[in-house]
């Protein structure tokens, strides 16, 4: 029997990216899509609980959810899965998911909610170095590597207890080879975009911030190791738990 794994993204059920994923893995795998109507990037691990969730079929295996997050997707899935699912597998996403990014990713929030409920699960982030040419992108080195993650994830190393895979890919180009990394640090500035409409009032616009990043002691960080040309691996567990402070406050409330 095929293994069963869900698709999932943030860029929208018609998105490039998780058309292409789906083409790698259709004939590996049994592949049920369930993805947002409309494109969610950043929505962080949103659940939607004001609104009803209309989940509706596009095609055999096939789904979008209106007005619905990665989160909300993973959970509809659940619910109309024929078996449990073997794998996860959030993206591929149009831009990088690295540092902190993985708290805004609506991306990396579909794997997680994923590992929430004990699927094996990985966020597939794709870097992008010019927007213009995104219409030419044809998603080979993702789809190369996703196959390969499926084939160690469901052999080699399945993926046990509250973690996940994040990853990000390469322009092809300038693959070099695979790295297993930490989170680096991400730097982010205050780019907000004031100015006023044609009736006088104002409207603010969130731009993006450069890629901009702190490297950590040790291992070579997610940003390093995609900068050098590599694809990189980092292995996120969802326990946020600051242990090294956890004697240091015992004292405060004695």
């Amino acid at each position: 029997m095929k293994p069963y794994i869900l698709l999932t993204n943030d860029d929208g059920y018609e998105a490039r990216g998780l058309l292409a994923l789906k083409e790698a893995l259709e004939p590996i795998a049994e592949i049920l899509v369930v993805a947002p109507k409309n494109e969610k990037s950043a929505c962080g691990h949103g659940v939607t609980t004001t609104l009803p969730l209309r989940l509706e079929q596009m095609g055999d295996g096939y789904y979008r959810v209106d007005d619905g997050t990665p989160t909300d997707c993973v959970c509809l899935a659940l619910s109309i899965a024929k078996r449990p699912f073997d794998l996860l597998i959030s993206g591929i996403n149009h831009g990088s998911n690295m540092g902190e990014d993985v708290l805004y990713s609506g991306t990396v929030a579909g794997a997680i909610e994923g590992t929430i409920h004990n699927i094996p699960s990985i966020a597939l982030s794709q870097y992008i170095k010019e927007r213009k040419l995104f219409s030419q992108f044809d998603f080979a080195l993702a789809k190369e590597i996703a196959l390969k993650l499926v084939e160690h994830c469901l052999k080699e190393y399945p993926l046990k207890g509250r973690k996940f895979l994040n990853v990000n890919v390469p322009q092809s180009p300038h693959f070099k080879g695979v790295k297993i990394t930490q989170q680096g640090i991400r730097l982010y500035a205050n780019n907000i975009h004031c100015k006023q409409d044609p009736k006088g009032k104002q409207y603010c616009w969130m731009g993006v911030n450069p890629l901009r990043w702190e490297e950590r002691e040790g291992t070579m960080s997610d940003f390093k190791a995609l900068k050098e040309g590599f694809v990189s691996i980092t292995p996120i567990t969802l326990n946020m738990t600051s242990y090294a402070d956890l004697e240091g406050l015992q004292g405060w409330f004695a």
